[in-house]
């Protein structure tokens, strides 16, 4: 059930939202807070397997445009967001909340990639958001908001995170150089660094149980994440109140970032 609330302060706001894969995507959280905030959802799916698990889920919260969108698939990023162009003809605020290294890389050294895995890598989960960056900043005329997703393993050494490590240090500095670029627009760019989360994306990472745990136990707040933290959080700062914060990496994690 999608929480609600008295203040709609995203009413008349449009976004795009890119990453759900079931309900207990962040992404999801994303869509539920945006929705009960009152903002209009453009959703996308992977891929046919993917569609039926994330229809009922675009249902829920009234999407106006549903499309599939896998980035390594020629043209469909750009089908997308004409398609936002002709419905809507603007757009505020879009959620990138896609990774993606192939099995082989991300269990592996970091030294031991190839270069077709480090390339997979860094081309979903990082060039994507900048290619999703380019299409956007045209339909967002009055000003908007763009969104990636990064984890803590970006900036220290995380066991098992290997190769996505530096795929999400990648994305945190091109989101700082996204934010100097197109700030003169009125378009805000921040990376959203949850804690960790038990997310179909999390499972892939060997031992991410034990993770969850050393979480919970080290996080000031002795607490874990949910996917509607990280919701509320992103509509937050995609209000016009966060109008002059740019170019962050928010931590939403109980505080865990900040304990050596």
């Amino acid at each position: 059930m999608i929480p609600t609330y008295k203040a709609k302060i995203h009413e008349g706001n449009r976004g795009l939202i890119v990453g759900i894969a079931n309900d207990q995507s962040i992404a999801w959280g994303c869509a539920r807070a945006f929705r009960a905030l009152g903002a209009e959802l453009a959703v996308t799916y992977l891929n046919d397997k993917a569609k039926p698990h994330v229809l009922p889920l675009a249902e829920e919260v009234e999407a106006e445009i549903v499309m599939p969108l896998d980035v390594r698939a020629p043209g469909q990023m750009e089908a997308v967001f004409e398609t936002i162009a002709k419905r809507w003809g603007r757009l505020d605020f879009v959620i990138h909340s896609i990774a993606f290294a192939p099995k082989q890389a991300l269990e592996g050294r970091v030294v031991d990639v190839d270069r077709d895995g480090f390339l997979t890598t860094l081309d979903v989960s990082c060039w994507s958001f900048i290619r999703m960056a380019k299409l956007a900043e045209p339909l967002m005329t009055n000003g908007g908001a763009l969104f990636t997703m990064t984890y803590y393993g970006s900036q220290r050494v995380v066991t098992h995170y290997n190769i996505m490590g530096v795929a999400k240090a990648a994305l945190e500095s091109a989101v700082r150089y996204l934010a100097a670029e197109l700030g003169p627009s009125g378009i805000r760019v921040h990376a959203i660094s949850p804690g960790p989360l038990a997310t179909r994306a999390a499972s892939g990472i060997p031992e991410f149980d034990e993770l969850l745990e050393k979480a919970r136990g080290k996080a000031p707040t002795h607490k874990l994440v949910s996917i509607d933290d990280v919701g509320l959080a992103t509509a937050f700062l995609a209000h016009d109140a966060a109008r002059l914060i740019t170019g962050e990496t928010l931590y939403v994690d109980g505080g865990y970032n900040i304990v050596d």
